[in-house]
């Protein structure tokens, strides 16, 4: 192998080895931002759950006060027959 043809081998291993290295930092920042935004989306659904639950908790609430005022209310004739 001359100096010349070795040279260029040398050359295109530097050029594959430099193209890995940008593809390797370009995974390594995805696998980052996609690392926050799964902590940020967890964050989002224990936020959404606790809402719901509390939701749910106030319709309970609602639902038990609303049938403590139909229980007061007076009957009709038409309820009696």
């Amino acid at each position: 192998m001359t100096y010349q043809g070795f040279f260029a081998k040398f050359q295109r291993m530097e050029q594959d080895f430099q193209r890995f290295e940008d593809r390797l930092n370009h995974f390594v920042t995805l696998f980052h931002r996609l690392r926050s935004e799964n902590t940020e989306l967890r964050q989002s659904i224990a936020t959404k759950t606790d809402e719901a639950k509390r939701f749910a908790e106030k319709l309970d609430q609602a639902k038990t006060r609303i049938e403590a005022l139909i229980a007061q209310l007076p009957e009709t004739e038409g309820d009696r027959r």
